[in-house]
Order: C-alpha cells, then structure tokens, then sequence
C-alpha cells in the first residue's frame, strides 16, 4: 500500500512537472540557445540519384556538431545517414548530362569523373594532385572539358586523348620578345663587327625555323596583358575562345576590421572590402577565333543607349554639361552558347546599373545586336534578372535557336522567349506577380515554376507549357514550398514550411495536385513544446495609398504597448507564411505578445516580393518611404489595437538597424525606444555593390547620401536608443557605429548606449551573444514603454 502510494505521488509530479513544462514562459535564454536545441535542423540541400529511387539530403536529427548526409529510398521507404566512405562513391547533383541523357560528367575532390546513367558505373577521368573542375560535354559529347590552371583541356572519349585547348599566358608577346633601344643597336654591333657571331645566329635561325615547321599544332597563346583574366569559355565546336580581362585597379584602398580577441594573444587585421565608390574597372571582352587565327575586343561603343545619362544628374547641373556623348562603362557576361553553338547570347550590364541589353553574337563579323533592352532609372534587378552588375540573370535555350530569360519589363519579373529566326519576343507569364524560380524539363515542353501568383507572401509550384498561357498549380496548403525534380520527371522532392512550423522535406508524384508523403520530422522537444503562434497577415494603408502587407503578433490581453520590427537586407520578404529566416525574432515576438505587447513586422518600401516600383521605392533616399510605411504602422496599431501612441518601440537588425536610426533620429515622436542592431550609419561608408544601386556614387550624388545616412541626422535623438554591433563584422562595419558614438558624444546626447561584441561578425553565432543582446533589448522595452 505504502509502495503504491509512492508510485501515485511519483506520477503525479511527473505528470505536473510535465505540464509546467509544456505550459512554462519562454524565456530570452531558451530561445537564444543553440537553434539544434531550440527548434532542431530542417533537411537542407535536397537532390536526387541518377536512378530517381533516392532522395539525398542534409540533415541533423541527433544534435551533432554538423549536418550529415541522408538518404530516403522509395523503395524501402528508409531514411539512412550515409557514412563518409560512402558519400564518396555516389554520384553528385552538379555536373553536366549529355544530350541524349545517357551520361554524366562531374567533378570531385579535384578530379573528373564520368558517370553510365544506365549501368550507373563510373570511369575516372583524371588524378592528378591539381584541380580540374567545372567539366562540360564538347563536340556533341565526343568530348569532355574541363578547367585546370586556368587552362581548357579536353579528353576524347574514344581515343583517351587529353588535349591543352586554350595557353593563357601573362603579360603581353610584345614583352617577350622586344628589345629596347639599346639592346637593339648592341646586337646590331655584334653581328657587324664578329663573323662568327652571325654565322651562329643565322644557323639558331635557320634550326628555329626548322622546329617550327615540325611544332605541333599547340594552342595560340592567349595573353593576358598582366590584367585579370576571368570567364575563360569555349564553344561547342571548340572554334571560338572568348574571355574577359580586367584592368588591375590602382590607388583603391581596401578598409581592414581589426580582432582583439584572438589566439594569439595580438590585435590582427582581418582584410575587407572596399567603400562604395571606389574605382571599379570594366571587363575587356576578347574573342579568339582558332580557324581564322585572330584576337579581337569586342567593341560595344556603339551600343543603342550607351551614352544614355541618368536622370539624377539633373539635381547637379556641372556634371550634366560635362557628360556630353559620355560612353558608360560595362560589364559583359556570357557568351551563353546553343546546344549545337550555332547561336551565342551576351548580357551587357552598365556599371551604373540603369541599363541591361541582352545580344546576339555573330561569330562570323564578331559583332552583336541588341535583342533586348531594359532601362530603369533606379537600378536594373528583380528575381532571376540578375545583380549588380557582375550577374547576367537567367538565360538557357528551349531549342537551338530560341532562348528564355527573365525581365522585369512589366513592372514584376516574368518569364520571355525569344527566337532568333523569327526575331520575335514572347511574354510567357503575366500578372502582378513574379517569377521566383524556373525549372526546363528535359524533353523542352513544359516549364516548373514557384511564383507568388496566389498571395504575395506564399509560394507555390506550377508547370507550364514552354509556349505560356495556361499554369497548373501543383501545391495547395498556405505556405511556401521549394522542389526539386527526380531525373525520370516522375517525382517531385520539396520543402515545405508554415510560418510557425519549419521546413520539413516531402515527396510526391508528378501529378496535380501533388499526393505528398512526409519523410522527415525535425523539431526539438523544446520547440513541440510551446504553442508557436501563426502571425495574422494583413493589409495597411500606407500615406501615399500603397498597400503594405505585414505580420501581427495579437496578445491574449494586450498591455497597450507595441513593439515594430524591422527586418534586414533591404530586400527581403519577412510577412510571409513560411518559416522565417528571422526565427530566432520569431521566438522572441512569441515572448514579447505572451508579455501583453503587439508586434508588428512590415515588408516595407523595397522589400523584395512585390515587383519592381517596391522594389526601387528607396531610391536615392533611403530612410524615407520605407521608414513612412513603418510610421504608419505605428499609427495603424494606434487606431486599430488602442495601443499607446507613446509607448511603441522599434527594433531590427542591418538594414533593419538603419531603419531604427532614422526612426528615433527623424521621427523621435513616434517611437519611444529602439534597438539598432550592426546598423549601417553612414551609407558613404558601406559596399559599392549594394549602396552604387540605390544611391549612385557619393562624390557624383552627395545629396542622397546626405539625406539617407542617420550620421546626419543625429541631432534629432530624443527617446532612448541602444546600439549592437559585433566588432569583427565584415560587412557592416564596427567603424559605423564607434564614428556615430562620436558623433552622439559631441552633440551631448546621453539617453543611448551601445553594447559591442568583441568576437562576432555582421551575424553572431555564439547563443551567449544573442542572449546578451535580446537581453538588452527586452530590458530597454520594459523599462522605457
């Protein structure tokens, strides 16, 4: 009796603890903790066998150090970790298939390798202690390419003849073998005074001439001119050698971030990048025709629109009358070759980024024609179209002469064909959507494609004829999916997650709707146990008319406080329904709404999802309709959830930082409190990929840096502020934020303070750094809202 009732008491503790702990408050401790034990590890990096009978994906489910590798087989429906030694023998996703399918050509580890994708053996190609990598069929696959010591090599299938295509060299021939004045008129001398000084010479001569004759047919030398070759490419029948070269650029200083916390005990430099508007240099495009044994640059002077001067300059009335006929630097990307190299396609982007042409290359005058032409006033870009301006976008080929590509012509990007024969242009897609991601099968009939079509914060995947028109779509559920395709087309594997359950893999048979079976089930029993709320989505009305769509966070009984977060990158989506890359502000906007607060997270002006006017809302003055969309948040929850118009805060991270500056800096009686997160605070001081774009050159558009950076601003600081930034950030700059507390200091303000990290970079790793900083955070909405 006594035994039994201890068992009872026993179990009923159990049972009570069991319940408290299903029921007990997050706290910023468990949600800051290592994410493998806060939520676990969604399979990443999906791909398929040769066969189309195993799903191969990364993955973790024990909690180790790292992800490994697993494998599901339809067959016997298992799912199996596969050891290092045979991860080895498998055939990989990369590589290059021959046009009848039959075979597959790959690198590993440095060497090629040659795959039988019907009795699946597999033939080594090279190995070698060097690296050969990026192989690719050649003449109607008689032949494999690859790239070593920046060279193009070949191996003949039949004979096993492996054959130098390309001999880079450095510098310049004329260097090898010219003389000076002075070395020209001493040998001239020598074989004057001393005939036995010219007989020598002339036999050398004569023997040179001989082996010359007798030479192999090696390769033309292809000079680089001590600049920076790059792009090295070769066509199908192996007749035309195109390549870029880059001037070295000179008298560009590149900033260093320095490490305090180290091994050794010494401050070390880590080397970084460069400050927007440093010099940057076009590429040369070269081409070498081996038949007719001649070298030319491609010439693109005369390029419809090259001289085209942007708008802005309006705003600085000496540069506009000095850009007079001015040709625009660009970058030239390709050539993209037909399968059977009748055809080659370039894409042409100005450096300014306000233009991108795509053309033909005719191979036999070596010219090119514009087939294509997209002008934007702010900056070219979108899904698939491409980034500054180093990145040609989506081009491939449905048939020898007809190709398709990605434009944001429209206003949203959208999928087009274009003919070469015909010379004709086809819109393939439509809507006030976009075009996410494309997938060819490989009979080239029919397109997969994930767009946005149904609701701008969900993703789906359809399929598509090649000729447009109607789409079938394939998933249903709220969410967002990502899929790949089995090689056999019978079998989808996809990616799919909701906005409070993470991304999880399935597979399905290729038919709609899509019949998907779950393989894996990764959460953590921490994450199972809390009940992870569904932020509602809606719709706010934003000053001048647009729509702006963001995530709420309702607590059960609101404590009249409001809290607005402000995601990073500028461009990016974040009021979605699929699980967020934001997670771990995910858990802590659950433990601010269980505190009675609201949250609310916009997709502001520029965030990515919405088309190209969105996208380019912040042009030349960042800091102002983004940060108006979140202004009129704030005034949405005041009219909407009876929030306190003076107890909301703001906080983000990055761009998100930035926004929070400009928020407490321009709009100090809006927000009470915010948290600045490796903010960038003056944009003069970061990257020229991303800040070029969007704010053009500071010494040619000083006005929108003035206007766009906090630094300028700070005078307006009234509320209270908290900075963080890692010290070893890389991307945005501890600098940034050590010049702004300068700044702060001499302007006498005292209600901010920063926290610094000393081993964390732009995204912090370590769980005692997001603990520390969440902390902090929580601290300055409780106390000062």
């Amino acid at each position: 009796m006594f035994r039994t009732n201890l068992i009872l008491v026993a179990l009923y503790f159990v049972s009570n603890s069991l319940i408290a702990q299903k029921g007990s408050p997050l706290s910023v401790q468990k949600i800051m903790a290592d994410p493998k034990i806060t939520i676990g590890t969604s399979p990443s990096n999906i791909w398929w066998s040769a066969d189309s009978k195993t799903v191969y994906f990364n993955w973790n489910p024990d909690n180790n150090i790292s992800d490994s590798l697993y494998s599901y087989a339809l067959d016997s429906q298992k799912t199996t970790a596969i050891s290092k030694k045979n991860e080895k023998d498998l055939i990989p996703e990369k590589g290059d298939i021959s046009q009848d399918f039959s075979q597959k050509v790959y690198e590993k580890d440095g060497d090629i390798y040659l795959a039988d994708l019907k009795s699946f053996t597999i033939k080594r190609i090279t190995f070698t202690t060097e690296s050969e990598t990026k192989p690719f069929f050649l003449f109607h696959d008689q032949e494999i390419a690859y790239y070593k010591n920046q060279n193009i090599y070949s191996f003949e299938l039949k004979t096993g003849l492996t054959k130098q295509l390309t001999h880079v060299k450095s510098g310049s021939k004329k260097s090898e073998d010219k003389k000076n004045e002075q070395q020209e008129w001493l040998e001239k001398e020598q074989l004057a005074l001393f005939e036995v000084v010219k007989e020598r010479k002339d036999k050398k001569d004569l023997t040179k001439k001989r082996n010359e004759a007798h030479k192999p047919d090696y390769p033309k030398e292809i000079y680089d001119g001590d600049k920076l070759l790059s792009d090295l490419q070769i066509s199908p029948d192996s007749k035309i050698i195109t390549y870029n070269l880059t001037k070295k650029v000179k008298d560009t200083k590149a900033t260093n971030v320095p490490s305090y916390v180290t091994e050794t005990g010494f401050t070390e430099n880590l080397p970084a990048r460069t400050k927007v508007g440093a010099k940057l240099e076009p590429n040369e495009f070269w081409i070498f025709d081996t038949e007719k044994d001649t070298t030319i640059q491609l010439n693109i002077s005369k390029l419809e629109g090259i001289s085209d001067k942007p708008d802005y300059l309006k705003d600085y009335p000496k540069q506009d009358s000095l850009w007079k006929n001015k040709k625009r630097d660009c970058y030239i990307h390709g050539p993209y070759w037909s399968k059977a190299g009748n055809h080659a396609i370039l894409v042409i982007r100005s450096l300014d980024s306000k233009d991108r042409w795509i053309v033909a290359l005719d191979k036999d005058s070596l010219s090119v024609k514009v087939l294509d032409r997209q002008r934007d006033e702010a900056w070219v870009g979108g899904p698939g179209v491409g980034g500054y301006p180093m990145g040609g976008g989506l081009i491939d080929w449905l048939d020898e002469d007809t190709f398709y590509f990605q434009s944001e012509q429209s206003g949203y990007s959208h999928l087009y064909s274009y003919n070469l024969k015909t010379t004709t242009k086809k819109q393939l897609t439509d809507g006030r959507f976009e075009v996410q991601s494309v997938v060819l099968t490989r009979d080239k009939k029919t397109f997969y494609l994930t767009t946005n079509e149904s609701h701008p914060g969900e993703q789906h995947v359809y399929k598509m004829s090649v000729q447009g028109g109607k789409r079938e779509k394939l998933t249903s559920d709220t969410g967002a999916y990502e899929f790949t395709i089995s090689p056999d087309e019978k079998k989808l594997a996809l990616r799919y997650s909701t906005s409070n359950q993470p991304w999880e893999l399935y597979i399905g048979d290729n038919q709609n709707p899509l019949n998907l079976k779950k393989i894996t089930a990764s959460q953590s029993e921490q994450f199972k146990n809390y009940p992870w709320r569904k932020a509602k989505i809606v719709k706010i009305s934003a000053t001048d008319g647009e729509s702006i769509y963001a995530r709420v966070y309702e607590p059960k009984k609101s404590n009249g406080k409001a809290v607005i977060f402000v995601h990073g990158a500028g461009y990016l989506q974040n009021a979605h329904t699929w699980w967020s890359q934001y997670y771990r502000e995910y858990m802590f906007h659950n433990l601010l709404t269980d505190k009675g607060y609201m949250v609310l997270d916009m997709d502001y002006r520029a965030s990515a999802g919405y088309g190209r006017d969105w996208r380019t809302g912040i042009y030349r003055h960042m800091g102002d309709k983004d940060l108006s969309d979140n202004v009129d948040g704030a005034n949405w929850l005041v009219k909407n959830y009876n929030i306190k118009s003076d107890k909301i805060g703001i906080y983000g991270g990055s761009y998100g930082g930035f926004i929070t500056l400009m928020a407490l800096f321009t709009k100090p009686d809006v927000f009470k409190a915010g948290a600045a997160l490796r903010p960038v605070t003056d944009w003069a001081a970061y990257n020229h990929p991303y800040t070029a774009n969007i704010l053009n050159e500071p010494q040619t558009d000083s006005l929108a840096y003035r206007r766009s950076s906090p630094i300028y601003h700070a005078a307006g600081l009234k509320n209270h502020l908290l900075i963080c930034h890692g010290m070893v950030d890389v991307n945005v700059h501890y600098q940034d934020v050590v010049r702004l507390s300068q700044r702060l200091i001499e302007l006498g303000k005292e209600n901010w303070e920063l926290a610094s990290y000393p081993m964390e970079d732009h995204g912090f790793v370590e769980p005692s750094s997001w603990t520390d900083e969440y902390k902090r955070i929580l601290k300055l909405f409780e106390d000062n809202l």
